[in-house]
């Protein structure tokens, strides 16, 4: 074997120690921010609505029926000759299909929009200047909603964000420096830092 040969196997031989031991050893960190980064890249897909949302009806050439619809805690909402609809879970354009078939039975080729009029809140509280219930908007991130409520006190330890999300009761924590989408009705929390 020529020296280039023993030179080129020695360092594959190198760089495959190397890249073995950089897979097993993956900080937690690491994944926490990879798993947020899939997370937002979710967050692009259509709008599923939730309870609180208010949504828009649109039914053309029926004004009696057309207006606007508050999806309840249970993720219901209530329609004049559709009846009670679950709506939670479901896209507007999903709704609209669900609604036009509803509708069907009672009106000759129902044309029907829905749009979400207000999204449900948000929630932040802890270390930042002003807790409370913040309007949602789409494409919202956890650094946004620290802004919303006039950024972090001088106890915030921002490397890290407590998110309950609407409709669980577990918490998970996020770091601060990927982009972590929220939602409409979710819970942060921003922890104290330890001096």
């Amino acid at each position: 074997m020529s020296w280039r040969g023993v030179l080129f196997l020695a360092l594959s031989l190198a760089l495959a120690g190397c890249s073995a031991s950089y897979h097993t050893q993956i900080p937690p960190e690491a994944l926490q921010i990879q798993a947020a980064e899939v997370s937002a890249r979710s967050a692009y897909r259509p709008y599923v609505l939730r309870p609180n949302d208010q949504i828009r009806v649109l039914v053309y050439n029926d004004t009696n029926i057309s207006g606007d619809y508050h999806v309840d805690a249970g993720g219901f909402v209530s329609i004049p000759l559709a009846g009670r609809i679950k709506a939670s879970g479901l896209t507007p354009a999903q709704l609209e299909s669900a609604l036009t078939a509803r509708l069907s039975n009672v009106i000759q080729k129902p044309s029907v929009n829905v749009q979400v009029a207000n999204y449900a809140m948000f929630y932040i509280h802890g270390e930042v200047k002003r807790s409370g219930e913040f309007p949602y908007r789409p494409g919202l991130t956890v650094m946004d909603a620290v802004a919303s409520a006039g950024g972090f006190t001088y106890r915030a330890d921002e490397s890290k964000a407590h998110v309950r999300r609407a409709g669980t009761d577990a918490e998970g924590i996020y770091p601060l420096d990927a982009r972590v989408p929220i939602f409409p009705g979710d819970n942060i929390r921003i922890p104290e830092r330890f001096f």
